[in-house]
């Protein structure tokens, strides 16, 4: 594991690279609200083992439950950036995110953002993404009509019973929308809350899973099955 250094215009931002020593193809993770990457880090470094090199941008935590249009911009610039730093032009790459990194992972598979009435959010779609693994998505911006139709790419997403931030809706909207269309492997774990399918939850939080570790391994190895099929 490394940290990059990169540059954001002239302002530097911090990046873990995982890099595989048989590398096939890349993963961009995209972190949630706490902004800290590592928190997820046995699920990274099982990617690396099994072929992908993984980048993964720090960023700071967002301190309000309503994320602003410039929260967005930013970490979808520098999750651009992040993979534009380590994935050749045409490169294959793996979206991973957890939270409100997903939002910014399906922007940049073809979905259209929508922060309100007549106020789209322009993410510009990455056509290196070939699939994506998304933990407890956060779909409320696509809820316009045909916000969702640009998808073009196989899903696996996850949610949990218990998660009052990201419910099951939000991860069902997601099949709804696309199938047939696109293969969404919906999980739905009975029991898991928000913090579940982080390795390193957030201090204070209370677990709502009997045996977290045990799901968490099962977690990472079918999320590690998704992404080498």
């Amino acid at each position: 594991m490394a940290r990059l250094s990169l540059l954001d215009g002239s302002t530097p931002f911090e990046a873990t690279l995982l890099e595989s020593p048989n590398p096939h193809r890349f993963a961009l993770f995209a972190v949630g609200g706490g902004g800290n990457p590592e928190r997820h880090l046995p699920l990274l470094t099982a990617l690396a083992d099994h072929g992908l090199t993984v980048i993964a941008p720090h960023f700071d935590r967002l301190l309000s439950p309503n994320v602003t249009e410039s929260d967005l911009l930013l970490r979808a610039r520098r999750l651009r950036l992040a993979i534009n730093a380590i994935a050749p032009e045409k490169s294959p790459v793996i979206g991973v995110g957890h939270s409100i990194g997903t939002t910014i992972l399906l922007a940049m598979a073809g979905a259209q953002a929508w922060l309100g009435p007549g106020r789209p959010l322009t993410i510009e779609p990455d056509e290196r993404l070939q699939r994506l693994i998304l933990l407890t998505p956060a779909t409320g911006f696509f809820r316009a009509p045909a916000a969702l139709d640009a998808v073009r790419i196989p899903i696996q997403a996850w949610a949990g019973t218990k998660d009052t931030i990201t419910p099951p809706s939000q991860a069902q909207l997601l099949q709804q929308a696309l199938h047939p269309r696109v293969p969404v492997d919906l999980r739905i774990e009975d029991g898991a809350s928000h913090f579940s399918f982080m390795h390193i939850p957030p201090p204070h939080v209370e677990e709502t899973l009997p045996d977290r570790d045990t799901f968490l391994d099962r977690l990472t190895a079918d999320v590690v099955r998704f992404a080498t099929s």
